[in-house]
């Protein structure tokens, strides 16, 4: 992957606007995974139509520039290739969360990766894990990419459990969790894959709360 330099809305007009347009509105990017599981049914709602909205307004060119910003725009900009199905952007999702240029986008992607769910989302997950997980060192987001994993290719999965393993033995942040948390991290994928589908699917009226 080609590294581009990182744009900034301070700096950058262009960029800024959509901040404003896509970004900001409600403070999104703060509410996109796992908070959205916990909202209260109306604002649930609410938060799914407008996200739905702006993923069938998006262009492309617009979602490229939001992926050369920081996590927050990176972050926006996954979410909305995932309700949209912008499969055309697999490669350029799978290449940033490989990259991990930034902190609080790599679930996102994760997640984006998941809601397409083809052989080839898996083999970028695995790339992912094949990298990260001989980094115990690096607390990044093998474990919400590994249920990521597990949820699109299981088989792909289980050829990696050794790494898995050795990752949650030698990691220092994971030592003191005990358990596996792989089953927790799928529950959290799987649960936010249905999100990304149900507002794929442009539920009208009062959409309710996720399970």
């Amino acid at each position: 992957m080609i590294s581009v330099p990182m744009r900034d809305p301070r700096e950058d007009p262009e960029l800024l606007a959509l901040v404003h347009r896509y970004v900001m509105p409600g403070r999104r990017y703060l509410k996109l995974g796992g908070p959205l599981l916990r909202m209260e049914e109306g604002e649930y709602g609410r938060f799914l139509r407008a996200l739905r909205e702006d993923a069938g307004a998006v262009t492309a060119e617009e979602i490229g520039v939001l992926l050369e910003g920081g996590w927050r725009e990176r972050r926006t900009a996954a979410w909305l290739v995932a309700v949209g199905g912008r499969t055309e952007f697999r490669e350029r999702v799978g290449g940033l969360l490989r990259e991990s240029e930034v902190c609080c986008a790599g679930a996102s992607y994760a997640v984006t990766l998941a809601s397409f769910g083809a052989e080839r989302d898996a083999e970028l997950l695995a790339a992912y894990l094949e990298r990260y997980l001989r980094r115990p060192d690096l607390g990044y987001d093998q474990a919400v990419v590994w249920g990521a994993l597990l949820y699109v290719d299981r088989d792909r999965a289980a050829a990696l459990d050794g790494l898995w393993r050795e990752w949650l033995r030698t990691a220092p942040h994971m030592r003191h969790r005990g358990g596996d948390p792989g089953p927790g991290y799928l529950s959290l994928v799987r649960r936010l894959r249905a999100v990304v589908e149900e507002c794929a699917e442009g539920v009208g009226g009062g959409v309710p709360g996720p399970a």
